[in-house]
């Protein structure tokens, strides 16, 4: 099968199916974690809670890729970048979680926003913002300024 394979060295043998090994296990790793979490949280309840936001995250990723496939470069690089927002909740009784939202959820919801949460598991479902908090937060925006304007 892998002719020039046998006549390698020994401890290039060892290396060489080692690091397969760890490539093979990492893949099967990151599927049954996956799907671990997947059945998880569909055998979760769907929940909604009174819960306020208390704080807002961004992860941006940025990968650099070679050119017409060239690792070494010589073609130049392009970037690619992406994005994954998160959003901190805390629930009525002290609890907090975080779960991951969309880019348009992420941008409508503000740090002290107050509403009803739905969730399962670890899927974020979404978040109905109370409109009562939503004014009297505005009011004491104002009430802020005018403070600052004195």
């Amino acid at each position: 099968m892998f002719s020039g394979f046998s006549s390698a060295p020994a401890g290039f043998q060892f290396f060489f199916v080692l690091i397969a090994a760890l490539v093979i296990g990492g893949f099967i790793y990151a599927i049954v974690s996956g799907t671990k979490t997947w059945i998880s949280n569909n055998n979760s309840p769907i929940l909604t809670v009174d819960a306020v936001i208390v704080s807002k995250r961004e992860d941006v990723s940025v990968h650099r890729h070679g050119n017409a496939g060239d690792v070494t470069g010589a073609h130049g690089y392009h970037t690619t970048s992406s994005t994954t927002y998160y959003v901190t909740f805390e629930m009525e009784n002290g609890e907090r979680k975080e779960l991951h939202v969309s880019g348009k959820e992420y941008g409508l919801l503000a740090e002290g926003d107050s509403g009803k949460l739905t969730f399962q598991g670890t899927r974020y479902k979404g978040f109905e913002r109370s409109i009562r908090h939503a004014e009297t937060a505005q009011e004491e925006s104002i009430q802020e300024l005018k403070y600052r304007q004195e």
